[in-house]
């Protein structure tokens, strides 16, 4: 896809990153468990301690995909790799192979600043084109992992003193 730029975003892309995340929250139906905020973004994102960093795509000044994503360790493969969060291209981008290039910009990156050797992601199971895409591009499933998650006062009442 030519014409279109991916760069690190940086602390005044909050406004632009937490736009395309609604978007993408909308357009998977996610959109009424959706609870980022601009200023979730620029504290997390790029405060003190940032907790992940994210790639922007823009043609023309106008912003044409995101990636956001954060460093891990497989303690099972002795190695760090690094984890997307989130993978988004716009309509009119897609199919033109933007979504590879920003998983690449991501590989390469991740490499280089702390040796990652490994790419992990979560899909919805109903998304059929997400799901061909990354197939596509050589990713498998793990029968034998299944995400689970500690999330509202499950997680409070899990972290308290008894």
């Amino acid at each position: 896809m030519s014409g279109v730029e991916i760069r690190l975003a940086t602390k005044a892309d909050a406004e632009i990153i937490i736009t395309m995340l609604t978007g993408l929250g909308d357009e998977i139906g996610d959109l009424d468990r959706f609870q980022s905020t601009k200023e979730a973004i620029t504290n997390y994102g790029f405060g003190q301690n940032p907790m992940f960093q994210c790639f922007v795509a823009e043609q023309e000044k106008s912003e044409t995909g995101l990636v956001l994503f954060f460093p891990v360790f497989s303690t099972t493969r002795g190695k760090p790799g690094v984890y997307v969060q989130d993978l988004w291209v716009s309509r009119s981008a897609r199919g033109q192979g933007l979504g590879r290039r920003m998983l690449a910009e991501v590989i390469n990156y991740s490499a280089a600043q702390w040796d990652a050797s490994y790419l992990t992601l979560m899909m919805y199971a109903d998304n059929a084109g997400a799901k061909a895409f990354y197939k596509n591009l050589g990713f498998t499933s793990d029968q034998n992992e299944l995400p689970m998650a500690l999330d509202g006062d499950a997680f409070v009442t899990a972290g308290a003193d008894e």
